[in-house]
């Protein structure tokens, strides 16, 4: 059903991709959803260039012929696709947890429009209701883990198995659980980007444009207020 619901929504973003667009590719089982999709396009025919947040789904875009782009600082993408683990009210995000958080972050904030697919269970009140992926240095990582949770949270060492998980830029991920969520992401987006070890954090904020929900009634969209 879930699977189902992802694609409902995958469809409706995929439409706003036209020809001689620069498409930033998401990263996680929902943004799957929007790939495989993309690959039936421009197997039909559209052209378009992608660029990707992670190695696997670049591979799985060559895999569907979809031509690549290697990602640049400044450069200018016309659209971006992606999942994510949370949706506030006020379309913040929390995302992250398929590993590929920096990259993700890197690339969508490079985009004219950021579009993001979801299913219904994703919507929340406040950001917090699970965990938040925070990107971290390998190096000395411990002395990074002692100053999160100095912060008073619960912090866990993201694994791959029996060894930490390790993403595609060689960081390690914390996956951060407060007590009754987060009642101010800006502010601990700032703290937690000042101590040092920490590369970037899962909470995307004041990015999106455009989120499609879907849920048993339909895709519903919903766009930032200005």
């Amino acid at each position: 059903m879930r699977d189902q619901l992802k694609h409902a929504a995958a469809t409706a973003a995929i439409e706003l991709v036209e020809d001689g667009m620069l498409v930033g590719l998401g990263t996680g089982s929902t943004a799957d959803h929007a790939l495989e999709l993309l690959g039936e396009r421009v197997a039909d025919g559209l052209v378009m260039t992608g660029v990707s947040t992670s190695e696997r789904t670049a591979v799985r875009a060559r895999e569907l012929e979809i031509p690549l782009r290697a990602f640049e600082s400044g450069m200018s993408i016309d659209l971006a696709v992606d999942g994510a683990d949370e949706v506030s009210p006020q379309l913040d995000l929390i995302k992250g947890l398929g590993g590929a958080l920096l990259r993700e972050k890197q690339v969508e904030s490079c985009a004219e429009q950021l579009v993001i697919i979801v299913d219904d269970s994703k919507l929340v009140e406040r950001l917090g209701r699970g965990p938040l992926p925070v990107e971290v240095a390998i190096d000395d990582a411990d002395a990074t883990l002692a100053q999160l949770r100095a912060l008073g949270c619960e912090v866990e060492l993201r694994r791959d198995a029996d060894t930490p998980f390790v993403t595609d830029n060689g960081n390690c991920i914390a996956h951060l659980s407060f007590t009754g969520g987060i009642s101010d992401p800006a502010a601990l987006d700032a703290q937690l980007q000042a101590l040092s070890g920490v590369i970037d954090t899962g909470l995307f904020l004041g990015m999106t444009d455009v989120v499609f929900c879907s849920g048993p009634d339909g895709v519903q969209r919903l766009e930032r207020k200005v």
